[in-house]
């Protein structure tokens, strides 16, 4: 078992050897380890390369190491997959309750610190264990499952089509700025209530609150006073909507907590969402993988974000755990008080679990993306749903999509909870932009079909009108174009002109026959 030092998290020995004694085996890098032989979780490092960062710290402590946080607070990482379970499964031993945290008795974590919109506690159901979280979490769920997933689909459709209309006859766009970022503030804002709300400012204040900047604090507030603001309507003016049936729930939440737990849903469906967008969009554009297999028809688009969800989960690490009494994790002393934080990122590539990394995952959700335990992520169908129908919509009107710089080109910026893409240049041939004005469909309810990008035949085959449907029929419609051969298609009138053959990637070429058949299904089924 390892002993820590006494300026490590978990340790009251004051007996023990000085920091950087050379006698035990410490070293001092300015680039990496601090003089008492911690590595920090922000910084440099952290920043540019957090995955590199959690493999060192695997390598030099195994499954759980000592880090600082900013300001050089000390905490334990969690790095290996069955230690984040163990951790987030039992919340007797690891509590949410950030009020225990030592750190914050002792004085060495100040009020204002810029971590403090992460760990301050609040009146929800991520600060909560036992009957209080299962009151609180009810009412969340309990809401959650009221949304209507279909409705949300729609949205989710017609708002991704509104961000393509503002730059389809460009030619060029960043798909972070003008889609990513965009999209699940405008589900989100919808879905809670407050479509009026949604900016640049919102989304600019959503993304800044969990980062530990400077501005952290300012951007919170931000965020609450636009939500005060709603609970205060709803109060008087019940509507159906996420944040009245939080009002009106049986649990009696009150105003601050029906606040609260409005800002919780929205940062986290926001934040992961956002995240998940960019990076199955890289991964479409840029892995072997998933170009060579959503291409052949092999994977669909609700598996490629699955897999995503493997290799590049939208949060990095959660914060945090606090130990409830002394125990033992990974051969690591943990103290009470002690905080932990949930190494997702690291779990997930954790060789015990993935000894090949290249291997595919399909069909395995057991990875950590969403945490575990009592305080899993309640939302997560929402944001899969967000990310694979607006991707789907992105590439149904851009089909010649392609990345416009080199991959490796490409920057990240990283904090402690998330890694997220700078920008995500593609090109693409111009078109003209599409009328999303109207209401959303009515239609009746049909379960949707997965949906897959395939691969067109390689030859062009000349295009014959196929025969004439029966009279306020579309199903019939329907039906006969999942019968159709790919060359007898209809063109789609509202499809604008053809891109050029030179900008067609090869994966996609010649793919609008089918893609016209089913857009004529999305249509009918209202999506």
């Amino acid at each position: 078992m390892t002993t820590p030092f006494s300026d490590r998290p978990g340790t009251d020995d004051h007996g023990a050897p000085p920091p950087g004694c050379p006698a035990h085996g410490l070293t001092f890098t300015p680039d990496s380890l601090t003089p008492n032989g911690l590595r920090r979780l922000y910084g440099p490092e952290a920043e540019n390369d957090p995955m590199g960062l959690y493999e060192k710290l695997r390598a030099e402590h195994g499954t759980v190491a000592p880090v600082l946080l900013q300001g050089d607070v000390p905490a334990w990482l969690v790095l290996g997959h069955s230690e984040n379970l163990h951790m987030t499964r039992t919340p007797s031993q690891f509590s949410r309750d950030a009020r225990r945290w030592r750190a914050l008795h002792d004085g060495s974590v100040a009020p204002d610190h810029p971590l403090a919109p992460v760990f301050t506690w609040q009146p929800i159901c991520v600060f909560a264990d036992g009957a209080d979280h299962e009151r609180l979490r009810g009412a969340v769920t309990d809401s959650i499952a009221r949304i209507d997933h279909r409705g949300v689909r729609r949205y989710i459709n017609r708002y991704s089509n509104r961000l393509v209309n503002d730059f389809c006859q460009e030619g060029r766009a960043d798909l972070v700025s003008r889609f990513a970022e965009h999209l699940p503030m405008m589900v989100m804002a919808q879905i809670i209530g407050m479509p009026e709300e949604y900016n640049d400012r919102l989304v600019e204040a959503a993304r800044d609150m969990i980062k530990g900047t400077e501005t952290a604090i300012e951007s919170n507030a931000y965020v609450m006073a636009a939500l005060n603001r709603l609970v205060a309507r709803r109060r008087i003016a019940p509507e159906e909507d996420f944040a009245t049936w939080l009002t009106e729930h049986p649990a009696g939440l009150t105003d601050d907590e029906v606040g609260q737990h409005l800002r919780l849903v929205l940062i986290a469906a926001y934040e992961t969402t956002a995240n998940l967008i960019a990076n199955v969009l890289r991964m479409v554009l840029t892995d072997p993988r998933f170009r060579a297999q959503l291409s052949g028809g092999h994977m669909t688009l609700p598996e490629a974000v699955e897999q995503t969800l493997w290799d590049e989960p939208p949060f990095t690490t959660i914060f945090g755990r606090w130990a409830v009494g002394d125990t033992e994790l990974g051969g690591q002393r943990i103290k009470a008080g002690d905080a932990l934080v949930v190494g997702i990122a690291a779990a997930n590539v954790d060789p015990v679990v993935r000894p090949n990394l290249n291997a595919s995952m399909q069909g395995n959700r057991s990875h950590l993306a969403f945490s575990g335990g009592p305080h899993e992520c309640p939302g997560q169908d929402i944001g899969r749903a967000i990310a694979d129908t607006g991707i789907d919509a992105l590439l149904l009107r851009l089909p010649d999509i392609q990345l416009a710089v080199e991959e490796h080109e490409l920057r990240w910026t990283a904090a402690l909870m998330s890694r997220q893409l700078q920008e995500l240049p593609v090109t693409f041939a111009p078109r003209p932009p599409q009328d999303v004005t109207g209401p959303p469909s009515a239609s009746p309810h049909v379960t949707r079909p997965q949906w897959q990008v395939e691969s067109p035949r390689p030859a062009a085959v000349p295009r014959q009108m196929p025969p004439a449907f029966p009279a306020g029929r579309p199903e019939a419609l329907v039906g006969a174009a999942a019968a159709a051969p790919a060359h007898e298609a209809v063109p789609d009138p509202g499809a604008g002109p053809a891109p050029l053959a030179g900008m067609i990637p090869a994966q996609r070429e010649g793919s609008a026959p089918r893609r016209a058949w089913r857009a004529v299904a999305r249509w009918w089924r209202g999506y």
